[in-house]
């Protein structure tokens, strides 16, 4: 199992319309608005490394709302 989580930047006010997009897909386990840097922290578990990299690919980064990522994959 991959642990991964995904920092986001989201356009200005889309916020809390991005979190609950991901609160609704399977593999996001945790969502977090917070404020700095970032606007959204993630948890994402997947099974592997392919499965990540294509849910990051095809279903975050593909939401227009979005910005930017950073993705940091859990050594545990």
């Amino acid at each position: 199992m991959v642990v991964a989580y995904v920092l986001l930047i989201v356009k200005p006010g889309d916020e809390s319309n991005v979190a609950e997009k991901l609160k609704k897909k399977k593999e996001v386990k945790d969502v977090s608005v917070v404020y700095g840097e970032y606007d959204i922290i993630a948890k994402v578990e997947m099974p592997n490394m392919e499965g990540l990299q294509n849910f990051l690919i095809k279903e975050i980064r593909g939401m227009d709302e979005i910005e930017r990522t950073s993705t940091m994959i859990s050594l545990k």
